[in-house]
């Protein structure tokens, strides 16, 4: 089972007021069986920290095209296949 993991998001060029205008959040995730990925990340911030809008952050089970995610600086889809483990982030 994979501990909990805590995690530091930023948002910006807009994306905060999607957020109660709040650019920096520190969140733990909770534990579950398998490992966290990004589908499972999103589904968790859009239903326990998005406030308004979700259609402009969000398009199906990814984000809209134009909204730039960075993983420890680099481009998430770089790391398409890459499972967080609390050594990753």
């Amino acid at each position: 089972m994979a501990a909990p993991l805590a995690l530091h998001l930023e948002f910006g060029g807009g994306a905060e007021l999607l957020f109660d205008g709040v650019k920096t959040h520190h969140v733990t995730l909770p534990s579950q069986s398998e490992p966290w990925d990004m589908k499972q990340l999103l589904a968790w911030i859009r239903g326990n920290m998005l406030k308004e809008r979700p259609e402009l952050f969000m398009q199906g089970n990814t984000v809209r095209p134009g909204i730039l995610v960075l993983i420890n600086d680099a481009d998430w889809e770089l790391m398409e296949n890459l499972y967080w483990h609390q050594s990753v982030i």
